[in-house]
C-alpha cells in the first residue's frame, strides 16, 4: 500500500525527569494510523523558513488540540484565562496553514486546530467562552470527565461536507474547551453549530478537504461516524498524492 503522510502539529511538555518533550497524545497517531496514512509528528522547533520544504513530502496536515493561542493573533489586549500559550507553536501552525492553503492541500483541525485555522484566515475567538458569552452552555468538560464523554448534540448544515462524512444531521459529541469562534473568518463555512449557537465545525468550500471540529474525535473512533472523519481526511491526501 502507498501510505499517504499526513504532518501532525505538536506541543511542547515535560517528562517525568522534568525534561522539554515534543509531544502529542497517541490517540492522535492511532486514529490516523487506523485511517490508513503516515503520521509524521511536526516539532514546534523547527526553523519557520523549512516549512516549505516540509510540505513537499506532506500530503496532508492535521492541526492538533492544545493550549490557547496568544490573545495578540486574535484581539487587541490579553486575556486572564488565556493559558498554555507556546508561541513558536502559533507561529509555526499559522505559517503551516498558509503554505498549505496556497498549495491546495488538505487539511484538518480538532479543537485548537478549528480555532487557529479561523485565526489564520482572518477570523477571531472568545477568549473564555464563559466570561464573554455568559448564556452559553458549558463546553469545558475536562480535566475531570473522560475523554470520550458525549456532552451535547451538535447540529450539523445538510448541505455540508460534514453531514457527508458524518452520514447524519446531528451528533452526540465531547467538548473540551474554553475557547471558540467568536467572529467566522471570512472564506470559512459554519457547519456545525452547539446547541447555545456556538460554532462547533467549518470547512473550507471549494477545497480538496478544509475541515475542522471543534470537538476530538480522535477519543471518539468507536463510533463509525468519528472515524468515517479520519478515513474521509485520509481518502482527500490519497488522491492527492494521485
Amino acid at each position: 500500500m502507498n501510505y499517504p503522510v499526513i504532518g501532525v502539529t505538536t506541543m511542547r511538555s515535560k517528562n517525568q525527569y522534568g525534561t522539554l518533550i515534543s509531544s502529542l497524545a497517541a490517540a492522535y497517531v492511532e486514529a490516523l494510523s487506523q485511517a490508513g496514512v503516515c503520521p509524521l509528528l511536526i516539532p514546534n522547533q523547527m526553523p519557520l523558513e523549512a516549512v516549505d520544504e516540509l510540505l513537499e513530502g506532506l500530503d496532508g496536515v492535521l492541526f492538533t488540540g492544545g493550549g490557547d493561542l496568544g490573545a495578540d493573533f486574535f484581539q487587541e489586549k490579553d486575556h486572564s484565562l488565556i493559558r498554555g500559550v507556546e508561541r513558536d507553536r502559533d507561529q509555526l501552525e499559522l505559517r503551516l496553514l498558509e503554505r498549505v492553503v496556497e498549495k491546495g492541500k488538505p487539511f484538518m483541525g480538532i479543537c485548537r486546530g478549528q480555532q487557529l485555522i479561523n485565526v489564520g484566515l482572518g477570523g477571531t475567538l472568545y477568549a473564555d467562552i464563559t466570561e464573554q458569552v455568559p448564556e452559553a452552555e458549558k463546553h469545558d468538560y475536562f480535566p475531570d470527565w473522560k475523554r470520550d464523554y458525549l456532552a451535547h448534540t451538535v447540529m450539523v448544515e445538510g448541505h455540508s461536507q460534514l453531514a457527508s462524512i458524518l452520514g447524519s444531521n446531528s451528533s452526540r459529541v465531547n467538548i473540551l474547551h474554553h475557547q471558540a469562534i467568536d467572529r467566522l473568518a471570512p472564506d470559512l463555512a459554519a457547519t456545525a453549530h452547539a446547541p447555545d449557537g456556538i460554532i462547533e465545525a467549518v470547512e473550507l468550500p471549494d477545497y480538496p478537504f478544509g475541515l475542522a471540529v471543534q470537538w476530538h474525535p480522535e477519543w471518539l473512533t468507536a463510533h463509525a461516524a468519528m472515524r468515517g472523519l479520519f478515513a474521509a481526511f485520509a481518502e482527500a491526501t490519497r488522491q492527492i498524492r494521485k
